[in-house]
């Protein structure tokens, strides 16, 4: 692995972009102090400039130097959800390029709870810019062979096994007394809240322009893709179905790996059943959230 992290440091100094595995995903990361590097995230990707990236760190320190501000509801978080799967969105500090943040004052930032990533950041001693690691829009990658086939021999990539998490990280925003859900994850409310349970912050679900994520279709496989409950007569022999797990933290490892699968089915369509209950429970919203987004017809 030494030998893999060091021909990454390589390419990142050669301003070039390398696959990097995180616990959530594996991101298309590139350093923050290249301009060039910056820019070939977003052709590589397809992605467009509107979209901001989020930036990750190896420590506490590397984060607070992208912050404008540390304050006490930041080192809060960082101390219950790092390294882990939260980005905390807030004011950035001058020196971050405004192609980051899409021109906009707040950058996100986390920490991933993944060695590979932690040991590749802390030994360049740069924080690295990194969204999924997959074409604008499509399913996002957990595995090293995902990343290869969108990229191919273009993009160099680490590999870190199959990804712990499966889906990208909770979005909040951080203001004053208040923290914004921008996107859900595996991280959910209540585990938020329950931090803060003896302080008056309030935190709320809410869609925002600072933080990635929030284009209405993303995730999405290469053929129609229908969500349903259980409940639905479909005739099941016309798709390529997968039945979700009953456990969100399975479902959730599963996921994009499963959505690459039907999209190799013999069938023209895909569908996803899941129990309507699942609506109802906290641990399932991240899942539901990157599914309403792939999804091309919704019985569910």
């Amino acid at each position: 692995m030494q030998n893999q992290i060091d021909t990454a440091i390589e390419h990142l100094n050669n301003d070039q972009v390398v696959g990097m595995p995180t616990e959530t995903v594996y991101g298309l990361a590139g350093r923050i102090n290249s301009a060039e590097s910056i820019k070939r995230i977003f052709s590589t990707k397809d992605r467009p400039f509107f979209d901001p990236l989020i930036v990750h760190v190896s420590n506490i320190e590397m984060a607070k130097s992208i912050f404008k501000n540390w304050n006490s509801t930041i080192e809060t978080l960082a101390n219950h959800f790092w390294p882990g799967p939260l980005t905390i969105v807030a004011k950035k500090a001058s020196h971050i390029d405004d192609m980051i943040t899409s021109g906009l004052d707040n950058v996100g930032v986390r920490m991933p709870n993944h060695k590979v990533a932690l040991e590749l950041i802390d030994k360049i001693q740069i924080p690295l810019a990194a969204p999924s690691a997959n074409k604008f829009k499509k399913t996002s990658p957990t595995t090293k062979a995902h990343v290869e086939s969108e990229f191919g021999k273009e993009v160099f990539v680490l590999d870190g096994g199959a990804c712990d998490i499966g889906i990208e990280s909770t979005v909040i925003g951080v203001e004053e007394g208040f923290i914004s859900i921008y996107r859900p994850g595996m991280i959910t409310k209540d585990m938020i809240e329950n931090i803060f349970k003896d302080q008056s912050i309030k935190v709320e679900y809410k869609k925002s322009p600072v933080a990635p994520g929030q284009l209405e279709h993303h995730y999405m496989p290469k053929l129609d893709l229908t969500i349903a409950s259980e409940e639905h007569n479909l005739n099941l022999g016309e798709y390529n179905t997968w039945i979700a797990p009953d456990n969100a933290a399975i479902c959730a490892r599963e996921l994009y790996s499963k959505l690459r699968e039907l999209d190799n089915g013999s069938n023209s369509k895909n569908l996803i059943i899941l129990k309507e209950k699942f609506k109802s429970d906290q641990a399932w919203d991240g899942i539901l959230n990157r599914l309403r987004k792939a999804k091309t017809v919704d019985n569910y």
